[in-house]
């Protein structure tokens, strides 16, 4: 809409005269910041409820060792399926942003 905006008002061909009042500028103005806000918009991280070990490595930027040992110092809680840990990605969340009660998430090993 932004772009569409522009084009009207620096887009004459006819070389007329056309008067920008501050509304006109104000209604920009918001465009623009509804615009920056959509662009701007952080993407969500994590989409699925289970992660495998190799998409928590990759989202969290880390190493078979550290993930490792985040699971066995009880830091990041898993659970286990036939040879498989998965991770839950509501405690991956609340880990990264500080809010992890590891007794809330009742997490079984």
């Amino acid at each position: 809409m932004l772009l569409e905006l522009c084009h009207q008002i620096f887009n004459k061909t006819d070389m007329s005269i056309e008067i920008v009042t501050k509304e006109d500028l104000q209604h920009f103005r918001r465009q623009l910041l509804e615009d920056l806000q959509e662009i701007l918009k952080p993407e969500p991280q994590i989409q699925k409820e289970w992660l495998k070990g190799n998409e928590v490595r990759q989202l969290l930027k880390i190493s078979t060792g550290t993930l490792q040992n985040l699971r066995l110092n009880g830091t990041l809680p898993f659970t286990k399926i036939g040879g498989i840990i998965f991770y839950n990605a509501k405690g991956i969340d609340a880990l990264l942003n500080g809010n992890l009660n590891k007794k809330q998430l009742n997490f079984k090993r």
